[in-house]
């Protein structure tokens, strides 16, 4: 875009004879500018010591001179000893010290000129008050009659602002002031009737001038009683005659006041008469200004800051019953002169040109106008083309010499204004005064500015040019300013190169030459962040930033906390380290708390980020804890002032206490409070001599202990309670042993602590048998074997009893069971469990609180190896009292005896009779291995070896072998078959497809049905492979290499036996990476499916778990299985025999069946993995 024409900027058509502002560069010769000086008036306090500086300061080119006038009159300074500054004549200021300055008051004017012209200022008038004192003067008493209104004249003296009358007595005291009685704006006590109480000689008047107070002689009045036709004194008051209301100020019927805008208007009626009038204030035609004021009881009307619209006539009406009096106000409201717009303007015009100066003010009354020239009075001169119409001034045909400071000055009876007013006529070619091949930088983005500052006359025309090239410079970037100078916004790299500015007008022609580079900006990257440290630890700020490569020299990163630069020293030991821009600041403390800001800076610009520290500590310790008796001497009020929380809020305050009797020095917690309280009342043991202190405690930790408070003493009383957690023991059958927590020294309440022991037999006697004793135990000798008896224990000191002891049961001591339970009944549930019942002993011979029951069973012989005699013992122990328990882990296909007996504390009682019971034949276990070899084109060999546990007679083996899609892993086809003969442990497996994969499941079987598979995939071979095979290896090689692989299967079976035997473990095989999924979703389908066994049923509510003795699965709903990764291994029973098990109520086993669930049963292959051979 192309502005301005070529973009050239004209800041005066050539030759155009219109003025214009005047600014003048200082280096060209210029009229005397007055810059600054001193505005009227000035007041002089009488007591202030402080000298008085009269200012005037000039400019202009040459330097202006200057000499004062003092009403009007030349003024010379005081001599040298009386000013601060000797060179008068140059800078335009002098100083009157504060001694003697009464001679000095007057109006001053300050002149600067220079040989073009004289510059003035306004007149600066200095006020010295005197000393304002009263007059000596004999006042004679006040006579008046009582009722009649009087006044009292204070006349205070002259003096300064602001000003307060105050009335008092000769003892200072004020004056009572009401309705009847009040002072006057103008200092005069005002009564509007007279009372005998008013009789008195020391009415004073007191002038208060700020500082300065002044008294007047003090005033006597003396009131004439009213004497009425009856002597009645009560009723003097009540019976003085009315008097019609007057006006005692202001005088006369109406006032004129005359006020300039924006002064505070006061208008005061004061009545007389009785009784007392009221006062009513009203505005003619209108109604009371709303900022309009009432003040004095009514009296005073005020307008704090007046407006033209509130002049008008306002009225004061002073009436009681007797009558009333108004008077008239009429307020003028005026104005002192001033601007209309802004004053004149100083200009520079061409030769030839007409010279126009308006000085547009206003005021009322209208100010009066007068025009001077350098200081002296300009007349209208028509004959040389100079005219004065009233408050214009026009030059026709300027010439140079008509060049000077022209003032108009407006006054009127409330103030004047004064305008200075530079008026230069000439022609002068383009003065450039920015020195040629000034550099600038910028920051990218930001805004430029570069000088082309420019005098003449006429005002010359500026265009700017880039790198040499005559063309304007175009774009929205970039705008000429007023003074010439040309801004680029947001600057860019391309930005940079050399700029020429050309200034021209009639006179003549002239440029400059300007150069600009355009640097990367400074950015912080990684700027600290909002965070809380502990106390002690180490902070650490991090501040990162990126800048211009070549302002590398002057990069500095500058850290600032609340608002003061940290000091970094390398040589004295700090607390702060930097390192490539992260502030550490170790051992944080209080203090450090603040605003952080990182100043990443160079000399072009600057970046900041901050970032609030908050230092988490500790709290303070309490302040000012305060003991507050309550009504009982032992229950006191504790309260404390919080100290501060260090930024994390007090979670709770810990009252301690400290006593000096039993542990003196030693504190212990006493109570806790909630951290959002102060206070707490605290009941306190009797004889002790308590100091109290209170710590807080907050998320960091507890906090300092606060001052522990003066000792607090507590009277002795009786124990407030027994001795709690009563044990009885029965250790000996005919001995009961009564033992009991003792009360702590502390809770004793005073000396000579007593126990009294009490006991009886329950329900039987009624008398108490009861001993005292000072230990903390008692034996009762000779009782009956496990009798009950009620027991309480009661404290007693030297000062009364505890309150009444609770009653507790116990029992004299134990014995061991007389008695073995009776008719025990087995019911065997499947193969590995069975339910066992029994009829309970009586209760007289179990001789002590009943434990429980043992089950004892002995595993005689397995049916497997009928002639091999075995004597495997275990029990289980099932607390409480019951009538029945279930009993697991039993082996299938077995012989068992079972007993029964009692136990409680003292031990066991005789067992039962033995009761004989088989359990049945069970499904086998999971084969152990299962591997293939020998892959052809339609066959593979099978190898497995037989499972560790039968629990039964083996009958054979169930293959079930699935076709698999090697691509989807679907199942094609599914085919079973079933081996016999127990001693089969391998199976050439034939009519399969050739290059597929197969999976296969074997699993053992007895006669009730077949046991857990486990899997093997294998796959056959094309014929490519075949022959291959067949060219590499003979028949004999293939039967070697078979009865190889049948010996190490021989050597891993049996040592599988071995393992399993010593560890109870089973093995499974774990299916090849990628086989998982397929094996989750062609699950083998259960042998209990073709084989249903009619023993599996659901069990009662005895059992704590499912069982079907056909698999050793869980029935359907089962949600815990006996064999697997859940199973306990049989070894492990003989522990929970020992006592060590654990059972429910109704006989359930808690411990290893219960502490499993959802895991794999052996139902379902855990896994599936080939073994090698």
């Amino acid at each position: 875009m192309r502005l301005a024409g070529s973009f050239q900027f004209v800041l005066l058509l050539v030759l155009s004879s219109k003025a214009t502002g005047l600014n003048i560069p200082l280096e060209v010769e210029q009229l005397p500018t007055i810059i600054s000086h001193t505005s009227g008036p000035v007041i002089a306090l009488p007591y202030d010591n402080d000298n008085i500086t009269i200012q005037c300061e000039a400019r202009g080119n040459p330097p202006p001179e200057y000499r004062w006038t003092k009403d009007d009159l030349d003024f010379i300074p005081p001599k040298p000893t009386t000013i601060k500054r000797a060179q008068l004549d140059t800078d335009g200021t002098f100083v009157l010290q504060n001694k003697s300055l009464g001679r000095f008051q007057g109006k001053y004017r300050c002149y600067a000129s220079n040989k073009l012209g004289t510059a003035m200022t306004e007149a600066i008038e200095l006020i010295v008050p005197i000393m304002p004192k009263f007059p000596k003067e004999k006042m004679e008493p006040i006579i008046i009659q009582e009722g009649e209104p009087f006044v009292l004249k204070c006349n205070p003296p002259e003096g300064f602002s602001p000003r307060k009358i105050h009335w008092m007595s000769i003892g200072l005291q004020h004056i009572e002031q009401d309705e009847r009685v009040s002072t006057g704006t103008d200092g005069s006590l005002y009564f509007s009737h007279a009372l005998q109480k008013d009789s008195r000689q020391d009415y004073c008047c007191f002038a208060d001038f700020r500082r300065i107070i002044v008294q007047k002689t003090a005033m006597a009045v003396e009131v004439i009683p009213w004497t009425p036709e009856y002597e009645s004194a009560d009723d003097r008051v009540a019976t003085l005659p009315v008097r019609t209301p007057s006006l005692l100020l202001p005088s006369g019927v109406q006032t004129e006041r005359v006020l300039v805008k924006g002064a505070q208007l006061q208008l005061e009626c004061i009545p007389g008469g009785y009784p007392t009038p009221k006062i009513e204030w009203m505005k003619m035609g209108e109604d009371l200004p709303t900022q309009a004021k009432l003040d004095n009881f009514g009296k005073l009307l005020t307008i704090a800051a007046i407006e033209e619209s509130d002049g008008g006539t306002y009225s004061c009406l002073a009436k009681n019953p007797a009558g009333q009096a108004i008077h008239y106000f009429d307020v003028i409201v005026e104005e002192p002169p001033q601007w209309l717009n802004e004053p004149p303007e100083s200009q520079l015009n061409v030769i030839g040109s007409d010279v126009h100066i308006k000085c547009s003010v206003s005021g009322s009354p209208p100010p009066d106008i007068v025009w001077r020239k350098n200081g002296h009075v300009f007349e209208d001169d028509p004959l040389n083309n100079k005219r004065v119409l009233d408050d214009t001034l026009i030059l026709h045909n300027a010439l140079p010499e008509d060049s000077g400071v022209y003032q108009c000055e407006a006054s009127n009876r409330h103030g004047g204004v004064l305008a200075n007013i530079n008026i230069m006529v000439m022609n002068l070619a383009p003065l450039i005064l920015t020195k040629d091949y000034q550099e600038y930088t910028v920051i990218r983005s930001q805004n430029m500015s570069m000088n082309c500052r420019v005098f003449g006359s006429p005002l010359p025309t500026i265009s700017w040019a880039k790198d040499e090239t005559p063309e304007a410079i175009e774009g929205e970037r970039f705008i000429m300013l007023h003074d010439g100078s040309l801004q680029i916004s947001s600057t860019e790299k391309e930005d940079s190169g050399e700029y020429v500015c050309v200034a021209d007008n009639s006179e003549g022609k002239s440029s400059i030459t300007a150069v600009l580079a355009v640097k990367e900006p400074t950015q912080i990257v990684n700027g600290p962040q909002d965070m809380q440290v502990i106390s002690g630890t180490t902070a650490h700020l991090t501040c990162q930033a990126q800048y211009d490569e070549s302002l590398k020299d002057s990069f500095q990163t500058v850290w600032i906390k609340d608002g003061e630069k940290i000091q970094l020293s390398l040589e004295e030991p700090s607390r702060y380290f930097l390192s490539d821009g992260m502030l550490q600041i170790m051992n944080v403390k209080l203090s450090d708390e603040g605003m952080y800001t990182c100043m990443a800076r160079t000399h072009l610009d600057v970046d900041n980020v901050t970032a609030l520290l908050t230092v988490l500590d500790v709290p303070d310790a309490p302040q000012n804890v305060l003991i507050t008796k309550l009504n009982n001497p032992r229950n006191i009020s504790l309260s404390w002032i919080p100290g501060s929380d260090h930024n994390s809020s007090v979670i709770e305050f810990i009252v301690e206490y400290e006593e000096s009797q039993w542990e003196p020095g030693k504190w212990k917690e006493l109570h806790k409070v909630p951290g959002n309280q102060a206070t707490v009342e605290l009941a306190l043991h009797g004889h002790l001599n308590y100091q109290f202190r209170v710590y807080a405690v907050n998320a960091i930790g507890p906090g300092p202990p606060s001052e522990p408070t003066e000792r607090y003493k507590t009277p002795p009383a009786a124990p407030d309670r027994n001795p709690e957690n009563i044990k009885i023991h029965g250790h000996v059958p005919h001995q009961m042993d009564i033992g009991w927590e003792p009360l702590l020294p502390v809770e004793q309440n005073g000396p000579g602590l007593e126990y009294k022991v009490s006991y009886r037999k329950l329900d039987v006697d009624d008398t108490w048998s009861e001993h005292l004793v000072k230990r903390h135990s008692f034996v009762v000798s000779n009782t009956s074997t496990f009798i009950p008896y009620e027991i309480k224990i009661r404290s007693r000191n030297s000062h009364g009893w505890g309150p009444q002891p609770k009653i507790v049961t116990g029992y004299s001591g134990e014995d061991v069971p007389t008695a073995a339970p009776r008719d025990i009944a087995v019911e065997v549930m499947n193969t590995t469990v069975l339910r066992v019942s029994w009829n309970p002993i009586p209760p007289a011979t179990v001789r002590g609180h009943l434990r429980g029951y043992h089950v004892h069973w002995l595993r005689k012989r397995s049916f497997l190896y009928p002639d091999k005699i075995l004597d495997e013992h275990q029990s289980l122990s099932f607390p409480g009292k019951r009538t029945h328990a279930i009993v697991p882990g039993l082996e299938p296909f077995s012989e068992y005896t079972l007993t029964v007996n009692v136990f409680n504390k003292k031990g066991n009682g005789p067992s039962s009779d033995p009761v004989t019971f088989n359990t049945p034949e069970g499904v086998p276990e999971q084969v152990p291995i299962l591997t293939t070899s020998n892959a052809r084109r339609d066959s593979v060999l099978l190898v497995w070896g037989p499972p560790l546990v039968a629990n039964g007679i083996l009958t054979g083996y169930h293959l079930q072998y699935h076709l698999i899609n090697e691509t989807t892993m679907e199942v094609l086809a599914t085919r079973e078959l079933n081996i016999s003969g127990a001693d089969t442990t391998h199976w050439q497996l034939k009519g399969l497809k050739e290059g597929s994969l197969y999976l296969f499941h074997l699993s053992a079987c007895t006669r009730v049905g077949c046991g857990p598979p486990l899997a093997q995939e294998s796959s056959t071979v094309t014929p490519a492979r075949v022959a291959g095979h067949q060219r590499s290896s003979s028949t004999r090689g293939w039967f070697i290499g078979t009865m190889c692989a049948v010996a190490l299967l021989t050597l891993v079976v049996l040592t599988v036996c071995f393992l399993g035997r010593n560890k109870g473990g089973k093995y499974a095989g774990t299916p090849p990476p990628g086989r998982q999924e397929m094996l989750a979703m062609d699950k083998v389908k259960e042998k209990e499916d073709r084989h249903p066994d009619e023993e599996s049923q659901a069990m009662n509510d005895d059992t704590f778990c499912e069982y079907s003795d056909s698999d050793e699965k869980p029935l359907k709903g089962s949600s815990c299985s006996l064999n697997g990764d859940d199973a306990v291994s049989r070894d492990s029973l003989v522990d929970y025999a020992d006592g060590g098990g654990e059972f429910s109520e109704d006989g359930s086993f808690i411990g290893e069946y219960s502490g499993h669930k959802g895991e794999g049963s052996v139902g379902e292959p855990n896994g599936f993995g080939p073994v090698i051979a």
